[in-house]
């Protein structure tokens, strides 16, 4: 009787430990974002946002955010902001005239704000690498950054005469061909979104406590009315791409039913800091 006792008890102890097991694994990672001000940008000659005159005359305000996404695997950065250069107490028209830019804070100083530092992240990854989002990218030397081949190629290539500098300490390097699952549980997801640069990405965040996941554009769209009239600057890599990215990601955020976040939109920053303050 005491053995049958036993041997009972041992399958219910099983039982259970295979129970918790599974639910662990069904559970919903936490997942966390945080919104940050990597700079400012006055856009003085709009223009240069179209592939015609439609915007000549006019000037419009930017701003230039990056993100912190925590999850129970790691943390990851992306993009970076304008350079630390320019935290200074006026901003800086810079030559071509169509920028006056300026950025507020340090990174380390931003971090310290919502509880991190630098060593934290076990990931690095940006839109694209254009100055306005590979600021502070060097300081992520210690993080992997996950980045599309061609892109890395058109920045650190072995045939590039002359290198990117702001990304150029950056030697943990995780490179990929299209979507990325970051952690592999489709809560943080790479987009492959090419166009604005040969491999420009957006980023698909399911983000614990929110009713829609967060969709972050990087530069496919800088303002509501590119989103709305498939608007192409003129400095785009390739238009053609670029419309063809456009259609993919209005499909998967229709799909997902996502709260699309245009980065460079101060409307936009508001809008996603006060779903974070819900």
């Amino acid at each position: 009787m005491k053995k049958i006792l036993f041997f009972l008890l041992a399958i219910t102890i099983v039982s259970c430990k295979n129970s918790e097991k599974k639910a662990d694994e069904t559970t919903t990672p936490e997942v966390k974002i945080y919104q940050l001000v990597g700079g400012s940008i006055l856009v003085k000659k709009l223009e240069v946002f179209s592939q015609d005159t439609t915007y000549t005359g006019q000037s419009k305000q930017f701003t230039d955010a990056y993100y912190v996404i925590s999850h129970p695997k790691g943390n990851l950065m992306w993009d970076a902001g304008l350079p630390e250069q320019l935290v200074m107490p006026e901003p800086y028209d810079e030559p071509s005239g169509v920028y006056r830019i300026q950025r507020p804070d340090s990174l380390v100083n931003q971090l310290k704000s919502i509880g991190f530092k630098v060593d934290d992240f076990q990931y690095f990854a940006m839109s694209h690498s254009h100055f306005d989002h590979t600021g502070h990218a060097n300081y992520m030397k210690n993080a992997t950054w996950i980045v599309q081949e061609n892109e890395y190629n058109s920045v650190l290539g072995d045939s590039l005469a002359q290198k990117d500098a702001s990304v150029a300490s950056l030697t943990k390097v995780k490179k990929i061909n299209g979507d990325y699952d970051v952690f592999g549980d489709g809560t943080v997801i790479i987009k492959y979104t090419p166009g604005h640069t040969v491999g420009h990405q957006a980023l698909y965040v399911e983000v614990s406590g929110l009713e829609k996941p967060v969709l972050l554009t990087g530069d496919l769209y800088h303002f509501e009315e590119n989103r709305t009239n498939k608007g192409v600057p003129s400095f785009n890599y390739d238009v053609k791409q670029t419309l063809e990215s456009m259609v993919k990601f209005e499909a998967f955020a229709k799909e997902k039913n996502a709260e699309v976040i245009i980065q460079h939109s101060p409307k936009d920053f508001e809008k996603l800091e006060k779903l974070l303050k819900k």
